[in-house]
């Protein structure tokens, strides 16, 4: 069933890379949500990025989510997020990975369309 969704966490962050983003990247109902508890800061988010997106890809992961109870945080953490998200995209496209003309379209998947979507907001 097309609808089916499932979004897996994890506790032990080497997961996300050995296990289950080979499993997303394979099964089409399962997605990654990204555990901000080990990756709530600019280096754990571009670590979470590395570990999961070659045998993921990015649309087999949930975007950036924030459980933060700091309401006032929440636009700085988003931001932050869109950085490390397009600084990852621009050095895929500066190693010729991806093209440059459709990075403008992924680039506000991770941050804002994959997690309505997953969420289905």
């Amino acid at each position: 069933d097309p609808r089916l969704s499932i979004i897996v966490f994890t506790l032990d962050e080497t997961t996300c890379s050995r296990e289950l983003a080979p499993l997303a990247g394979h099964y089409p109902a399962l997605k990654l949500g990204p555990a901000w508890w080990f990756h709530d800061s600019p280096e754990g988010m571009r670590r979470f990025r590395e570990q999961v997106t070659e045998a993921a890809g990015f649309y087999n992961t949930v975007g950036f989510n924030d459980d933060t109870r700091a309401f006032l945080s929440i636009p700085a953490r988003h931001d932050v997020a869109r950085r490390i998200d397009c600084g990852f995209l621009a050095r895929l496209v500066a190693e010729y990975r991806l093209e440059e003309g459709g990075v403008a379209e992924l680039a506000g998947d991770p941050t804002y369309n994959l997690a309505k979507k997953a969420y289905k907001l």
